[in-house]
């Protein structure tokens, strides 16, 4: 909030006037521009730049100022689907590298002769189109991940960090349009929300994916927030951002964006019972923007590999949800503890500040149907409270009755809770927030830091009761740091507690990052481990796996960038001819569990091979096994 500009006092006529080549003091001049309303604007730029840099960026890419490291990337690519993704996003730009090549073009034109214009058509679209997986289509999802990383493959090199960037500049321009959007329509509470969206837990998390969640939930949530100033103000400006953004998530994973965001729509304006406002909502240029955007390579994928519109549709949509053909089911619950967990460390916030929507909302709805009785109701005609809520809780259940069910389907729900909790902290401003409230806020920060500060010891120790002095320091600095929150909030004013419940969560991105991304990257990443292979064994290129975690058979893949080969064929729902399977007549390297080398006995009976090492962090054993004589 911007304070008054004071006029400045008149002159005393018995002092001598200043000399006219005097200015007032620098400093008189920067306390009073620090004062206007430009200052204030930019200052909480910087603020939000810098924090939700921090937030998002921080243990992700390396920079450093001189010799002092800030940031490094310690923790390689983990699960099955990051190297996956990020291997498709290397074979796709080597494809339109190649091509380029052979061609002699680029995607500019040398010239305007038509035989250039043809080449440059090709180079560009060369890798564009089929998503590659080991010399195979992979046509699991849409393109838009693969473009975004093929990109940043070609400005920052080919990397495990550079793989990630597409997720968390995407995090990054959602977060930056939170901002902007709730200081147009909703100021007051719009740093706080752009900031407590930043540092929930799944918006750190989903941001240093290397995955399309992230491309769905920024481009959707964007989309979203541009519909609604449209139906509160008309103008067509606003609806702009539902084509365009919408027609960018189509594009990141399929027909689930249009779904999710017809749905919200629909049920809001079904509740407000103004079904004209659909007729209003088909603007012609905005559907012809869509389809110019999302429809080309829908079509053009489709035309190369006939069998897309079965496959990605039926069995990677409909199929996915209906059945659990994929190995992901859970509980019916599972999705209401993921969006507990996923709004750390403001979950007693966020679900205080959802309630009170549903209040509103309610109370909002109530006056529409009956007037009568609820005349002069503060909060009546109010919809953004009510079109948050739809669209927060309208993915969480629908993805409940999913046979498959991911942490990141839900990741749009998460925006808008984040948002309407900013909302609530700076309504309730003045009265203050319950002190019972603020105590719960504190518990869950300091559970929060108890919980990840053990985390460490357990990788190491494999044990869920660490050793007595462990635990006792991280429940004194837990303690410590939830009492700080809530003892500075009361003292301090409720404006303080977004900076103070950030304290704890830039401390664990350090504590987890930086002092042990390592243990992180041993436990979790395949990188460590094909470094290891590297240096025991630079003569041999060729890497065979028996029966080991997905997880690091496709790390491996990538960080040797090599397709996937078992020594035998093993069932599952996705990777069928992608895999070679069979065991080699060269010299190879094998990897396979360290209490599984039994089975070597059996699978080579008339090979040599040698133990190169253990891998005690994952429970591998890696071998040099002979060529066959």
């Amino acid at each position: 909030m911007s304070e008054t500009i004071q006029p400045a006092p008149a002159p005393n006529a018995d002092q001598p006037a200043l000399p006219p080549d005097e200015h007032p003091a620098p400093q008189h001049w920067l306390r009073r521009w620090l004062a206007t309303e430009a200052a204030c604007s930019a200052r909480e730029l910087v603020i939000l730049c810098v924090l939700t840099a921090l937030l998002l960026f921080f243990g992700l890419v390396p920079f450093k100022i001189g010799p002092a490291v800030i940031s490094r990337p310690d923790i390689g690519l983990v699960g099955a689907d990051e190297p996956r993704y990020a291997q498709i996003a290397v074979e796709m730009l080597e494809e339109h590298s190649n091509v380029c090549h052979e061609l002699n073009a680029k995607t500019t034109p040398k010239s305007l002769k038509l035989a250039d214009i043809k080449a440059s058509m090709k180079c560009a679209e060369a890798g564009m189109i089929t998503p590659i997986l080991y010399g195979h289509p992979w046509l699991e999802k849409p393109a838009l991940y693969y473009w975004r990383t093929m990109s940043f493959y070609k400005e920052l090199g080919k990397s495990d960090w550079a793989a990630r960037v597409s997720s968390a500049t995407g995090a990054f321009a959602l977060v930056f349009l939170i901002f902007l959007h709730m200081r147009r329509f909703r100021p007051g509470g719009h740093l706080d929300a752009a900031l407590i969206t930043a540092s929930a837990a799944a918006i750190i998390a989903f941001a240093r994916g290397a995955s399309t969640d992230m491309q769905l939930a920024a481009p959707f949530c964007i989309a979203m927030l541009g519909w609604y100033p449209w139906y509160d103000t008309g103008k067509k400006f606003w609806l702009f951002d539902l084509y365009f953004f919408g027609a960018i998530a189509t594009l990141a994973k399929g027909p689930v964006a249009i779904f999710l965001s017809a749905a919200i729509i629909l049920l809001f304006l079904g509740l407000r019972r103004e079904w004209s406002v659909l007729k209003r909502m088909f603007w012609l240029p905005g559907v012809i923007l869509f389809l110019v955007i999302a429809l080309p390579w829908y079509i053009a994928v489709q035309v190369r590999n006939p069998t897309f519109y079965k496959f990605f549709l039926f069995e990677q949509n409909l199929q996915r949800f209906a059945s659990n053909r994929y190995q992901h089911h859970q509980n019916p619950l599972y999705y209401f503890i993921v969006l507990l967990l996923a709004l750390m460390p403001w979950t007693i916030l966020a679900l205080r500040a959802l309630w009170d929507s549903v209040e509103i909302a309610i109370a909002e709805w109530r006056v529409r149907h009956k007037p009568a009785r609820y005349l002069g109701h503060s909060r009546a005609g109010d919809a953004f409270p009510e079109f948050l809520v739809l669209w927060a809780i309208f993915p969480v259940i629908f993805f409940s009755f999913s046979g498959s069910k991911l942490p990141g389907y839900i990741l749009p729900s998460i925006p808008p809770i984040t948002i309407l909790t900013g909302d609530y902290l700076n309504r309730i401003r003045k009265s203050g927030l319950p002190v019972w409230l603020l105590i719960a806020h504190g518990a869950m920060c300091a559970l929060l830091v108890f919980v990840l500060m053990l985390c460490p010891q357990y990788m190491v120790y494999g044990r869920m009761i660490p050793a007595a002095k462990t635990l006792w320091t991280a429940a004194a600095v837990a303690i410590a740091l939830g009492a700080g929150i809530v003892i500075l909030t009361r003292r301090l004013g409720l404006t303080w507690i977004r900076p103070l419940t950030l304290v704890p969560v830039m401390g664990l991105l350090f504590f987890l990052l930086h002092t042990n991304g390592w243990l992180l990257d041993a436990n979790y990443s395949a990188r460590p481990l094909a470094k290891e292979i590297r240096q025991a064994a630079p003569d041999l290129h060729l890497l065979v796996t028996h029966h080991i975690r997905r997880d690091t058979d496709y790390g491996l893949c990538f960080y040797r960038n090599q397709p996937l080969r078992h020594y035998l064929q093993e069932e599952s729902a996705t990777e069928k001819q992608s895999v070679i399977t069979g065991i080699p007549n060269e010299a190879h390297i094998l990897v396979v569990k360290a209490d599984d080398t039994a089975a070597l006995r059996r699978l080579l009976p008339l090979r040599r091979y040698k133990l190169l090492f253990l891998d005690d962090w994952q429970g591998l054993a890696i071998y040099r096994v002979e060529a066959a004589s």
